[in-house]
C-alpha cells in the first residue's frame, strides 16, 4: 500500500488548474494578433464561423502541467520514490516531445495559412522515433519488461511487445488529435480520462496519480476557455500533448492495452475515420454522414456542448472494464 498522498494530489489539480489559467489569459491576446486558426476547408460549413479563434492554446497547459510533473518527481525523489519519480519525469518529457511535433506542424499551418502543416509521413516518422524512445527509456531507467499485468495474472509477449506498444503509442496520440475537431471534446475526453486513472491510482500507483492529478487540473482550466463557443483552440501542441500522455499511463499501470480502452472514444473517433475511407473505396458511398464521428453528430443535429458531455460519459464508462481487470 502506498503513502496517502491526498492533500499532495488536490495541491497538484489546483496549482496545474491556476497556472493554466493565468497562462491561457496571458498567451490568448499574443495568439490572436498573431495565430487565428485556418479552418479545414472540407470540413462542415458551419465551422467556417470559427475563422479567426486563434490556435495553439495548448501551449497553456503544456507548461503548467510540465511545471507540475517535475516539481512531483521532484517531490518523490526526495521522498525516496526514485521509480516514481523517474517514471513521472519519462512520461513528461514523452508528452512534451509530442507536442513539440504539434507544434511544428501547428507553425507551418500558420506560415502557409491553411490547414495542412506536416506531412503525415513525416509526423509518423517523428512519432515513431519518439515512442520508441519512451519504450527504451522505460527499460533503461526503469528495468521495464515485455510483460503486460492484470487482476488475472501476467502474459510476457516478448518482442511482440514493442510492436504492440509503439502501435498503441502512436495511434493513441493520432486518435487524440482526430478527436480535436469541435470545441471542447479532446479536453473533455482527456478531462474525463484523468478522473478515471486517479480512481484507478489512488493510493496504489503514486506516478498515475500525480499525473492524473495534473491532467484534471489543466483540463477543467482550459475547458473555461475552450468549450462551446471556444475563445480559443488548443491546436495539434495541445492534442499531441493530451493524447501521448494519456496513452502513458497505460504503461505506468504495466498494461499497454489499458489506453485502448480508457481511450476508447479517442480509438472511436480514429477507427470512423477508417472505416468511412474503406466503405467509400470499397463502395463508392459513405458510412457517416462526415467523419470523424462527431462530425456526423454535428450533422444530424446534435450541440457541440452535447457531444463532449456523451464523451465524458463513454470514457467513464469504458474506464468500467479497466477497473474490473486492475
Amino acid at each position: 500500500m502506498k503513502s496517502n498522498n491526498s492533500l499532495l494530489y488536490v495541491f497538484v489539480f489546483l496549482f496545474t488548474l491556476t497556472a493554466t489559467v493565468l497562462i491561457a489569459r496571458l498567451v490568448i491576446p499574443f495568439l490572436k494578433k498573431r495565430a487565428e486558426q485556418p479552418i479545414y476547408e472540407d470540413g462542415p460549413k458551419w465551422h467556417m464561423s470559427k475563422a479567426g479563434t486563434p490556435t495553439m492554446g495548448g501551449i497553456s497547459f503544456l507548461i503548467a502541467i510540465s511545471i507540475s510533473l517535475f516539481l512531483s518527481s521532484l517531490y518523490l525523489r526526495l521522498a525516496n520514490d526514485d521509480r516514481a519519480s523517474t517514471s513521472v519525469l519519462i512520461c513528461a518529457v514523452y508528452a512534451i516531445l509530442n507536442a513539440s511535433v504539434g507544434i511544428i506542424d501547428d507553425i507551418t499551418k500558420l506560415k502557409h495559412k491553411k490547414n495542412a502543416g506536416l506531412t503525415p509521413r513525416a509526423k509518423l516518422i517523428l512519432q515513431f522515433v519518439i515512442s520508441s524512445s519512451f519504450l527504451i527509456s522505460r527499460k533503461l531507467f526503469l528495468g521495464e519488461g515485455t510483460t503486460i499485468s492484470s487482476r488475472f495474472g501476467e502474459i510476457d509477449l516478448g518482442i511482440i511487445y514493442y510492436f504492440l506498444s509503439l502501435i498503441i503509442l502512436v495511434g493513441i496520440t493520432n486518435c487524440a488529435n482526430l478527436t480535436d475537431g469541435i470545441d471542447g471534446l479532446a479536453t473533455s475526453v482527456a478531462f474525463a480520462i484523468g478522473v478515471s486513472m486517479l480512481y484507478f491510482s489512488y493510493m496504489r500507483v503514486e506516478s498515475v496519480s500525480f499525473i492524473s492529478a495534473s491532467l484534471i487540473g489543466a483540463t477543467v482550466a482550459f475547458l473555461i476557455f475552450n468549450i462551446h463557443p471556444a475563445k480559443i483552440f488548443m491546436g495539434d501542441t495541445g492534442s499531441l500533448f493530451l493524447g501521448s500522455l494519456a496513452a502513458s499511463l497505460a504503461f505506468e499501470l504495466k498494461n499497454p492495452m489499458i489506453a485502448l480502452i480508457s481511450g476508447g472514444v479517442y480509438v472511436i473517433e480514429g477507427v470512423s475515420v477508417i472505416l468511412q475511407v474503406l466503405c467509400f473505396k470499397a463502395f463508392k458511398r459513405r458510412l457517416f454522414k462526415m467523419a470523424p464521428i462527431h462530425h456526423h453528430l454535428e450533422k444530424c443535429g446534435w450541440d457541440e456542448n452535447k457531444i463532449c458531455v456523451l464523451a465524458i460519459v463513454l470514457t467513464l464508462l469504458f474506464s468500467i472494464p479497466v477497473f474490473l481487470c486492475l
